[in-house]
């Protein structure tokens, strides 16, 4: 079992509390819990952390184990490009690789004609890869649209 440095502790806890101040502070938000469902292939224990931190700042997560996640993905409207290792549905957005809490925080309080964001790869440092011990890299999160249209997601 890998020993978590005391960075990716704080880490995981900064995101933690910047999703629940969000999901508490917007209206709307706090008074259900969205629904997260998630297509990752078996054993990937980063895709599961990821899920779990959805799980803490107050979604609902229904995890799918599945050999393929491709199918999953193409039926949720991923340009191949923009693939991360799982895919995961929220009130009818996309959510594909490991967008931070926060960012899937803001896009159901903005609620932008969008299919959803994407955080392509497997960076360094994502949520969900802290565990790894890994060195963070940067990385984008990216909103998609049905015409093909992106942008980066702040």
């Amino acid at each position: 079992m890998p020993t978590l440095a005391r960075r990716h502790l704080v880490g995981i806890g900064a995101t933690l509390a910047v999703a629940q101040a969000l999901f508490t502070a917007l209206p709307g938000l706090a008074a259900h819990r969205p629904l997260l469902s998630v297509w990752k292939q078996h054993r990937s224990v980063c895709c599961t952390t990821w899920a779990w931190l959805f799980q803490s700042a107050g979604f609902t997560v229904i995890i799918h184990d599945v050999d393929d996640v491709a199918p999953a993905r193409a039926a949720a409207g991923v340009p191949a490009d923009l693939a991360g290792c799982h895919t995961a549905r929220v009130d009818g957005y996309t959510i594909e690789g490991h967008v931070p809490v926060a960012s899937v925080v803001h896009l159901l309080a903005q609620r932008p004609a969008l299919i959803g964001l994407a955080v392509a790869g497997m960076p360094r440092g994502a949520p969900g890869l802290e565990l790894a011990g890994a060195l963070t890299e940067p990385f984008e999160v990216v909103a998609f649209d049905a015409d093909g249209a992106r942008r980066p997601f702040v």
